[in-house]
């Protein structure tokens, strides 16, 4: 699969799982999980999802522990969801950098205010 077709699907991805995640599953550990990115293999056979979860080490162990148990019901929606030949494998892993866009975004904001005051 070519690079931006593997792009679009992780896309596509990424916001199917962003919202059954967030309207369609009840599971009460899964309430702060938010998707912030899916990285599809270019064979299009194992996806990588990093989430980010509100909370300290347990909720987000937790909140793993429950997509990991939900990941076959996922793929099966992703599957009614998408016309895809093949639907990925889904891997669930914790965003480490979670406050780093936020942090990013707060510098910009910052070093432009500074330049409109000089």
């Amino acid at each position: 699969m070519d690079e931006r077709r593997t792009l679009r699907v992780s896309e596509t991805v990424k916001e199917e799982l962003a919202e059954l995640i967030g309207f369609e599953l009840e599971d009460p550990r899964l309430a702060a999980v938010n998707v912030s990115e899916v990285h599809v293999s270019s064979d299009a056979k194992y996806a990588r999802i990093k989430v980010s979860v509100a909370g300290g080490e347990r909720e987000q162990s937790q909140a793993i522990a429950a997509l990991e148990h939900a990941r076959h019901y996922l793929r099966r929606e992703l599957a009614f969801r998408l016309s895809l030949r093949h639907v990925p494998e889904l891997h669930f892993e914790p965003d480490r950098n979670a406050g780093a866009d936020s942090r990013i975004n707060f510098l910009i904001r910052r070093a432009k205010r500074s330049r409109g005051e000089n």
